[in-house]
């Protein structure tokens, strides 16, 4: 089968496409025939050399859309559509950047759809992010005020549609003005041009602050957005857009106002298992929602698909196709 496989730590070109044996099926495990997966942040922070535990040569790829080859347990048919994402894909075994990947299968979703492969191929990852991050993280409710800190991201635009669903207003950043009216296409009430520091702004605009911030750029704006939040308010660290993973200096005390709560949110397979993407499809399908898909490139094409990730060129979910 053709793979993309990493040896060592680099920039886009260390990701060769070789040849490899298809992974051979086994009891509760899924082999599964890969159609398309989508890129992540993550595994762009596994080629720098940002994940110690990983070891190379790996195939990459914490999330992938395809057939049922084989189901030794029976608990799929071959020929099934299912989705599949997080529990060490990519990580501690082989992921989804190749034309088989063979994955537990209690993290595996089957779907019932006919929708094409790039369009599935955006939303496993994405949604089970978006939708963990407003429900378990920042249990949102109708009526809120939710300030999404990375709107053009691909989970940023997930999160915009699942809000507004929910019954939210949405107040979405961007750095780009020219992407203001893409966002308000995607279920943004109001759009700031993200400058570094908005706290400012979004005070104006919603004296008192926001019920809940959705951060996606990471550490470089987490404590600008923790001003941006009302008292009882939650901001949920999410995304790393930013690249950077921690703070030189972060004093508690000075950098979380009082009564703001600040959570994390990074799901596992359980909590791929209980994000209602069939829901999301069934959306798709009778044209409520759209699948905020930045660029579609081909498994040849990982090198630039990676590079267009890495420079934050796509405006939303990058998929690759097989």
């Amino acid at each position: 089968m053709k793979a993309v496989v990493i040896h060592e730590a680099g920039g886009p070109d260390v990701l060769k496409l070789e040849s490899r044996p298809i992974p051979k099926p086994k009891a509760g495990w899924i082999l599964i025939k890969v159609k398309a997966f989508g890129l992540n942040r993550s595994e762009l922070f596994t080629r720098q050399g940002h994940s110690p535990s990983v070891t190379f040569p790996r195939i990459l790829g914490i999330e992938a859309v395809g057939v049922v080859e084989a189901a030794p347990g029976g608990e799929f048919q071959p020929g099934n559509r299912v989705a599949t994402a997080m529990g060490g894909m990519g990580r501690a075994f082989d992921g989804g950047y190749a034309e088989y990947t063979l994955v537990p299968a209690t993290q595996v979703q089957k779907l019932d759809t006919e929708l094409d492969w790039p369009t599935l191929g955006a939303l496993p990852e994405m949604i089970q992010t978006a939708w963990g991050s407003l429900h378990t993280a920042l249990r949102i409710a109708p009526g809120q005020t939710i300030l999404i800190r990375g709107g053009t991201t691909s989970v940023g635009l997930a999160a915009a549609v699942l809000a507004n669903k929910h019954g939210l207003k949405i107040i979405a950043t961007t750095r780009k003005p020219e992407r203001e009216a893409m966002l308000r296409e995607n279920a943004a009430a109001d759009v700031v041009i993200d400058g570094g520091t908005i706290a400012d702004e979004i005070l104006r605009r919603v004296p008192g602050g926001v019920d809940r911030v959705l951060e996606l750029v990471g550490t470089a704006t987490l404590i600008d957005s923790m001003q941006c939040a009302a008292k009882q308010g939650v901001v949920c660290m999410t995304g790393m857009v930013g690249n950077r993973w921690e703070f030189e200096k972060f004093s508690p005390m000075g950098a979380i106002p009082t009564a703001v709560n600040l959570t994390t949110y990074a799901g596992g397979p359980e909590d791929f298992l209980s994000t209602p993407l069939q829901e999301f499809i069934d959306e798709i399908e009778q044209g409520r929602a759209k699948a905020p898909i930045g660029r579609v490139f081909s498994i040849d094409e990982i090198v630039e698909a990676h590079r267009t990730m890495e420079e934050n060129l796509a405006g939303g979910k990058i998929v690759v196709t097989i």
